[in-house]
């Protein structure tokens, strides 16, 4: 099974998401859509801007909480522009 680190953005909000999942990433995007509680629920336009792939759950958590502890926008917009 993959894990995946991802970036979501919403330009409503101007803000950056940052999360992992196990899930398929459309399906997890979906649900980040649906309607729910939490931080992505006050917003409804997120799209995808970034991902890197992992082989374990351990690897992408701690990948996701190393760009969030960042927390400089600068840093993730280089991420999604190194990738582009």
């Amino acid at each position: 099974m993959k894990y995946v680190v991802y970036i979501l953005y919403s330009e409503e909000l101007d803000r950056f998401y940052v999360g992992h999942t196990g899930d398929a990433m459309e399906e997890r995007l979906r649900k980040h859509l649906s309607n729910h509680s939490g931080f992505t629920a006050t917003a409804k336009d997120w799209i995808l801007k970034y991902s890197e792939e992992y082989l374990s759950k351990k690897e992408a958590y701690a990948r996701e909480l190393a760009i969030k502890r960042k927390k400089s926008k600068k840093f993730i917009q280089n991420l999604i522009n190194s990738a582009e």
